[in-house]
């Protein structure tokens, strides 16, 4: 979730890198930046969801050179609210 995104440059940076490095962990983008509508206690605000076949895939893939040289990028450009989730079975 971004929260907010002050220098969408650094963000078109890191998405340039972040993409390749999700996809070669195994990851696949469900939802990128659509229609939003928050509910309850929620806020509206640009949501990225990626599915993994497992946990630990998920954290490689975090972990992976690539997708931290895209954090790299980024820096400081988006305050975001990252999770790993496990799925329910």
């Amino acid at each position: 979730m971004y929260r907010s995104i002050s220098n969408p440059a650094a963000l078109a940076a890191y998405a340039e890198l972040a993409v390749p490095a999700i996809t070669a962990g195994g990851g696949r983008i469900l939802a990128r930046g659509g229609r939003v509508e928050a509910h309850e206690a929620g806020v509206a605000e640009r949501t990225v969801l990626l599915e993994f076949d497992s946990f630990e895939q998920a954290q490689a893939a975090y972990a992976s050179e690539g997708y931290q040289a895209a954090l790299e990028k980024l820096g400081d450009g988006a305050d975001r609210d990252l999770r790993i989730v496990e799925a329910a079975e």
